[in-house]
């Protein structure tokens, strides 16, 4: 009897060792989480008119600030926060209308980028680490910090308001949706 308890007490020492050397071999992980913010303060868009000699519709890209982070008179960023921006919205006319807009399928409609339908942008892209369509930039100390480029997405615009449902990939793979909003005044910006 008394040689079966050193076994079980051995047998349990061995066990807790193992349990404690697994649990320290767990995958690394970021140590920071990023969280982006649930609502933008200041938004400019930015009018760039027809400049694809392909395609029929006028372009225009939203630009937004959170809290924090304003741009001085020369149009530079200054301040600690996120700026969400998103190039290459097709419109019907020169300006951003009252309506849903949708991102483009990679696949399907950008490699064909001949007439893209009005209410429609493209969708975030990192090219050779440039990124292109729609991305989050974490500004600290005037300065980019980092760059998430959102997959894909849509926004609705009504009454002087935006609501976004956005989409990207975190560090693991898994999707997550990102769902910020802006109300306020769209302020008009003339890209030269």
């Amino acid at each position: 009897m008394r040689k079966a308890s050193y076994l079980y007490i051995a047998a349990l020492t061995v066990l807790t060792i193992s349990a404690l050397a697994f649990s320290s071999c767990q995958p690394s992980r970021p140590s920071v989480r990023q969280d982006f913010p649930g609502s933008y303060t200041l938004a400019y868009q930015e009018i760039y008119g027809r400049c694809y000699d392909s395609i029929d519709y006028p372009v225009v890209a939203l630009d937004l600030y959170s809290d924090g982070v304003s741009l001085d008179r020369n149009h530079h960023i200054k301040g600690t926060g996120f700026n969400l921006y998103l190039s290459d919205i097709f419109v019907p006319d020169s300006l951003l209308e009252e309506g849903t807009y949708n991102s483009l399928n990679l696949k399907s409609q950008i490699s064909n980028l001949q007439s893209p339908l009005p209410f429609t942008f493209l969708p975030g892209r990192d090219y050779e680490g440039t990124p292109h369509g729609m991305y989050i930039l974490r500004i600290e100390d005037n300065k980019v910090a980092s760059i998430q480029v959102l997959d894909s997405g849509s926004f609705a615009y009504r009454n002087d308001s935006l609501l976004f449902t956005l989409y990207y990939r975190n560090a693991y793979g898994r999707w997550i949706t990102y769902t910020p909003t802006f109300a306020g005044t769209l302020f008009p910006w003339l890209k030269k």
